[in-house]
């Protein structure tokens, strides 16, 4: 007689939890910790990326102008696009056919690495800049393989009927490790730049073991694809391509945030156009997340279920008219207000863009096209950084963000033109 297969463990609460609390996420144990985690990470994330972009800056001031020292700026986020470039697409093929907890794990455990190495350089006095963008080039090629995987995994902890809640909660999380984040780092960075990055292995290390008590199992509920790596990336490649509601939402954040991101130019204003120094800088980093912060946690309570399309454009206009109003401020108050008010529109385009794609993909396709969505994300992000970089070299810091809330307010007229789908979604429940 032979044994019989092995069954592959239950995937609890999508089907029991999921069952018994229906669209409340926060009544199953997994998810609290799946948030908590998520909320330390990022927390870590923020303070390591103030001090990383402070320390970068401070470095490249020392012998070369404004103009100049903003270049190397923007490589911090170019040696991070270039592995999210060339990883997360594959990465995203290994979330439908590994372990999606496994491969969660195992990136924060790099991420807390790469905090390690960051403190002993930084406990070395000066360090070499190249010496750091390996690290942050590390740093990105971490991001390629955890975002894709968590993105999947979270429908597998909460189930369909809790996943719109779940994602605006998440949102929550992020948010809050924005705003306490940079204001956090700031404020550390005042003190000691070595001691931000001790703290943000601390929490590092906090987030992971949060993250090992989930007891849900990250196994996909399908089995491995009978065909090639590279033939399943370009499935799921053709999903996007053909879901026309999918594409314009990704894609118009990537032009957008590519044009109007002003994350890399809050060092140069903080220092040399508002002259409030690090504490500033903290400021102004944080504004942006409390306002999506706000706006998240109305999202929580007062889903958006109807009219998605046009509040997602409403929305990605208002923030072309934040990042136009922060560039011309010479006040800090009213440049942290405006910046309020773009994280607040940006968390509405965040949260429809989420609840669309996870809501109109299958489960076994989840990884390839959360990988493609991160994919944009990341070009938008840390593309855009190096752009910005670039922009500040050409027009200076007023003109680079002038020049990104006029290219954002076009970019909105012209994807509502070309993908009407978009702009005529309605339900998103």
């Amino acid at each position: 007689m032979t044994d019989a297969p092995e069954a592959p463990p239950p995937i609890t609460p999508p089907v029991a939890q999921a069952a018994a609390h229906g669209s409340n996420p926060w009544k199953m144990n997994d998810f609290r910790l799946l948030w908590a985690g998520r909320l330390t990470a990022v927390l870590a994330i923020q303070v390591q990326s103030s001090a990383l972009l402070w320390q970068v800056y401070e470095i490249a001031r020392r012998d070369h102008p404004v103009e100049q020292a903003s270049l190397y700026l923007g490589l911090v986020g170019l040696v991070q696009f270039i592995p999210l470039l060339a990883l997360t697409l594959p990465a995203g093929e290994m979330a439908d056919r590994r372990d999606r907890k496994t491969t969660v794990a195992a990136s924060i455990a790099v991420e807390a690495l790469c905090a390690l190495a960051f403190l002993g350089m930084a406990l070395h006095g000066s360090p070499p800049l190249w010496g750091l963008l390996s690290v942050a080039c590390v740093f990105g090629a971490c991001r390629a393989f955890l975002a894709p995987a968590s993105q999947a995994f979270l429908p597998m902890v909460v189930g369909r009927p809790a996943l719109p809640r779940a994602i605006a909660a998440q949102s929550i999380a992020f948010q809050t490790g924005a705003i306490a984040g940079p204001a956090l780092g700031g404020v550390i960075v005042g003190v000691s730049t070595p001691l931000a990055y001790g703290v943000s292995l601390g929490m590092f290390i906090v987030g992971l073991l949060a993250f090992l008590l989930i007891k849900t199992s990250g196994r996909p509920p399908t089995p491995e694809a009978a065909f090639g790596r590279w033939q399943a990336v370009r499935e799921g490649l053709k999903y996007v391509w053909t879901t026309k509601v999918v594409l314009g939402a990704i894609s118009l954040d990537l032009i957008v945030v590519l044009f109007a991101g002003v994350a890399l130019l809050t060092p140069i204003f903080a220092r040399d156009i508002l002259h409030v120094g690090p504490e500033g800088f903290g400021l102004l980093r944080a504004a942006f997340g409390v306002g999506a912060l706000l706006m998240a946690v109305y999202l929580s309570r007062y889903p958006i279920v109807r009219r998605g399309g046009l509040w997602m454009f409403g929305a990605v206009a208002l923030f072309g008219i934040a990042t136009l109003t922060f560039g011309l401020s010479k006040v800090v108050w009213i440049s942290a207000a405006a910046l309020f008010v773009g994280g607040a529109a940006d968390m509405i385009s965040v949260n429809i863009r989420q609840t669309l794609i996870q809501l109109s993909t299958p489960d076994g396709m989840r990884g390839r096209v959360s990988s493609v969505s991160m994919l944009f994300i990341g070009a938008s992000n840390e593309l855009g950084e190096a752009y910005s970089g670039v922009m500040v070299r050409l027009l200076g810091p007023i003109g680079a963000a002038v020049f990104g809330g006029f290219g954002a307010l076009a970019a909105t007229g012209v994807w509502a033109a070309i993908f009407p789908a978009l702009r005529k979604a309605d339900r998103l429940s």
